[in-house]
């Protein structure tokens, strides 16, 4: 990615004000991705598929399930190895912003018992995980570990990336359901409507290019696979 300069050859104010921008869009997304998967926990009407996976280990090992959460990342983290995927600020930070935002959520949102209470905690959690992605996807630091092993499996295999990771979130929740995590109606809602959200606030939150021509959110990050935490 090319970075505008001045005739010096340094970098220009306008280009340290969009990595400025930047870091605070990834690390806001990434808490807000931890708040937001919080709140589905808080809702129980059926959670994401990998946050199924986690709260299925959390019950299984009595681990809280950011920290749940945080241990899975660096696993499939170590997966990215034999596919050759490297990762970035973005997909580092992600393994532990998320977990401890969730963790953090948690213990500060009383529990909510009436389905009254419980459906708006659920929406709000669903339109504030599309905010959260839109944030640190256009950030464009790097995918979190989950995508980075759907996007590197897609290289490897030469399958589609809807192939993959259709793959992976099925193996992830029956796993995770078997194992006591949450499936329900809030489950099949956030597949449905995370896309359209994430894709809407991708835009919201695109960084625009620099006057030189260069851009700051990379081409190359394959966003129709809606990246994740």
């Amino acid at each position: 990615m090319r970075q505008a300069t001045t005739t010096t050859g340094g970098p220009t104010l306008s280009t340290k004000r969009r990595l400025g921008r930047r870091l605070i869009q990834l690390y806001a997304g990434l808490a807000l991705y931890g708040a937001s998967s919080a709140l589905l926990v808080e809702a129980g009407l059926g959670l994401e598929p990998w946050g199924v996976l986690h709260q299925g280990v959390a019950r299984l090992t009595d681990l809280s399930i950011g920290v749940v959460s945080i241990i899975v990342g660096a696993a499939v983290l170590l997966l990215w190895i034999p596919l050759r995927q490297r990762p970035g600020l973005g997909t580092v930070s992600n393994v532990f912003v998320v977990g401890i935002a969730m963790d953090a959520t948690l213990a500060a949102v009383p529990g909510v018992h009436p389905l009254a209470a419980r459906i708006p905690l659920l929406l709000a959690g669903i339109l504030l995980n599309g905010v959260a992605t839109g944030l640190y996807i256009a950030a464009d630091f790097g995918p979190g570990p989950r995508d980075g092993l759907m996007t590197g499996l897609h290289r490897r295999t030469g399958r589609s990336i809807r192939l993959m990771r259709t793959a992976v979130e099925v193996t992830v929740v029956v796993t995770g359901f078997v194992l006591g995590g949450t499936i329900g109606i809030g489950t099949v809602l956030y597949a449905v409507s995370i896309g359209p959200l994430a894709q809407l606030f991708l835009r919201v939150f695109a960084v625009l290019p620099a006057s030189d021509g260069s851009t700051v959110v990379a081409t190359g990050q394959p966003r129709g696979a809606i990246l994740r935490p």
